[in-house]
């Protein structure tokens, strides 16, 4: 399959959030239903205070295990659910906050996970950021080269 299709045939995404992203992952679910999307939404459930590591971990083994093509999470700047989501091996979590990094997290890096700090963006840059890393190709070529390099470290440390 090449990438493009590879890129539209994304249907299955896993969402996950702390208590700051609630309300973005509440409108970004209902939005992604909307286009037809599968959506695994694993919490959190409410804007009561919640420790996100788990959950963005769990986002990171639900697309590492292949039960989801795509996740995404949320939290009040991004940081700390990227980081969360990256200690799962196999995941590239990237942290976009533009459209540029949107695209190039999925072009450059094939990124498979999505974070976005709820706090620095509002929910119309947000649907942009979700569409532009949901639709973008991996590229490959010299990126598959670099992607591959980042992958072998993780069987090192």
């Amino acid at each position: 399959m090449d990438d493009v299709a590879e890129a539209s045939s994304t249907r299955r995404i896993a969402i996950g959030s702390d208590h700051a992203g609630y309300d973005l992952k509440q409108h970004l679910v209902t939005m992604l239903l909307g286009q037809g999307y599968e959506v695994d939404d694993q919490g959190t459930h409410s804007t009561e205070s919640v420790d996100y590591p788990e959950i963005c971990a769990g986002v990171g083994r639900t697309v590492r295990d292949g039960a989801a093509d795509l996740g995404i999470v949320l939290g009040g700047s991004g940081q700390g659910e990227q980081l969360a989501a990256n200690k799962v091996r196999g995941v590239r979590a990237a942290l976009c906050n533009c459209l540029y990094t949107a695209r190039m997290a999925r072009s450059h890096n094939d990124a498979n996970v999505l974070s976005i700090g709820a706090r620095v963006v509002g929910e119309g840059l947000a649907e942009e950021i979700v569409e532009i890393f949901l639709t973008t190709p991996f590229e490959g070529g010299r990126h598959a080269r670099r992607v591959d390099q980042i992958t072998e470290l993780e069987a090192h440390f």
